[in-house]
């Protein structure tokens, strides 16, 4: 969808919420809210957190979660290198920057108003607390803008349900040794609310709040649900650039670069459980749609794991090798280019053998990740191929098992504690000189088109 609809499809968004929620607003208004939030959420570094995924993330709830959706993912400060000029005019009364970090202001630098005094007590911040990326910054920062761009429009009480939808959308939050969750929480802090600001919320109704925000939250996530494991690692290829921003220089990024980028990943993939991705709150969901949502997360989570673990194993073979060459090879180099649709391309790939009698998958799991190495996964990427020559290679040569115990070797690589050349004598030796025959091709086939 271009710029220009996403704009006309949020102001229309917007207008219907606003107009469903009897506020009290003007289309100029809500067309500089709709560019404003188009605008941040197109921004160079965005390749997943984009105005589709804001869409899909309201999309079937009521006005409040449409709202939300559309403002939750406004600040990112780790993707978009800061926050924009536009958007920071909302918030710096409130926060600044001390040296690298933003940290809620304290009175008298404050100058707290009562929409301010309900965000920060919705989100259970302090006066003067520094605001960490991964522990709500960005969705109290993006909660914030949405409260105070819409203060003159709707009434405290509705702004207050917005707040704690954003505030849901704090991602992967495990359940506290008391045995609270993030959900049970939030549900004090409106109890909290409700006396401080009079609404005059029953305990139902604020339970019902929270309800909401569960359901928006679990729409946020709903991708590590997706039906088809393809699907998911094609929203998890588009997440990887966005804190990896090396990986926008197609065909000059270090092999180095973009095993960092692959590791992070498979770090984060095997930090995840269920039941940190997707919460209930009473009935919601209902019991059966909840424990799918996690069994489909659990296999979803299971392939992924195994994919990227492979990748890494396969990526750190070549930066092992590249270190006989140099220190910042791209991988480029050691591959080739990435392929153009009018432009024949020669790829490692092409020097790689076919394996006769190749490693057979031992579980669903296996299978399903060769599948995906092998024939790639279903949506092209700006920035990588979609399938693993040399994982592929590797696994219907090596097996599993195997590669498992060379991703443990590779671990121990990437921490220094095992240097290059140890990490290549420690590969099957077929495999290893399989490779590098193929690399060496590569690169006479590139001195063969400059002796031309």
């Amino acid at each position: 969808m271009s710029t220009a609809k996403d704009k006309q499809k949020c102001l229309d968004c917007l207008i219907q919420a606003i107009a469903d929620l009897n506020g009290q607003a003007n289309r100029e208004q809500l067309t500089k809210i709709s560019n404003l939030i188009i605008q941040t959420m197109t921004g160079p570094w965005r390749s997943f957190h984009t105005p589709n995924h804001i869409f899909e993330v309201g999309e079937g709830g009521d006005a409040i979660e449409v709202i939300s959706a559309l403002f939750h993912d406004l600040v990112y400060v780790q993707v978009d290198q800061g926050i924009s000029v536009n958007i920071s005019r909302y918030i710096s009364p409130y926060i600044k920057q001390d040296r690298e970090q933003l940290v809620i202001l304290e009175p008298p630098e404050l100058q707290e108003d009562v929409a301010f005094k309900m965000v920060i007590m919705l989100f259970g911040f302090q006066h003067g607390q520094p605001l960490l990326p991964m522990s709500g910054q960005n969705e109290f920062l993006s909660a914030l803008i949405a409260i105070k761009a819409l203060e003159n429009m709707l009434p405290l009480t509705r702004l207050t349900e917005i707040a704690a939808c954003i505030e849901a959308t704090i991602p992967f939050r495990p359940q506290l040794e008391s045995g609270l969750t993030c959900s049970d929480l939030l549900f004090g802090r409106l109890v909290e609310a409700n006396e401080v600001f009079q609404f005059g919320w029953s305990d139902p109704e604020i339970a019902e709040i929270v309800k909401r925000a569960v359901r928006l939250s679990n729409r946020d996530v709903e991708n590590f649900a997706s039906p088809n494991s393809s699907r998911f690692l094609n929203n998890t290829w588009n997440l990887i650039p966005e804190t990896n921003h090396d990986l926008k220089n197609v065909n000059s990024y270090s092999v180095h670069g973009y095993r960092v980028s692959i590791q992070k990943m498979e770090g984060f993939m095997n930090f995840l459980s269920p039941e940190i991705v997707f919460r209930r709150y009473r009935d919601e969901p209902s019991e059966k749609n909840y424990y799918k949502l996690l069994a489909q997360t659990k296999q979803n989570l299971e392939v992924s794991r195994l994919y990227l673990g492979t990748k890494l194993t396969s990526i750190a073979v070549l930066e092992a090798l590249s270190f006989r060459i140099g220190r910042d090879i791209s991988l480029s180099t050691m591959m080739g280019e990435l392929p153009l649709e009018d432009t024949p391309v020669i790829g490692l790939e092409q020097f790689l053998p076919e394996i006769d009698t190749p490693h057979q998958p031992s579980t669903p799991i296996e299978a399903e990740v060769l599948e995906l190495l092998d024939k790639g996964r279903t949506v092209d990427s700006s920035y990588d191929v979609k399938n693993s020559p040399v994982a592929t290679f590797m696994v219907k040569s090596l097996g599993f098992s195997e590669m498992q115990r060379m991703l443990l070797l590779s671990k121990e690589f990437f921490k220094g504690n095992f240097t290059s050349e140890e990490l290549i004598a420690s590969c099957d030796p077929y495999v290893m000189s399989t490779i590098k025959g193929a690399v060496l091709q590569l690169f006479e086939s590139r001195k063969a088109a400059l002796s031309q």
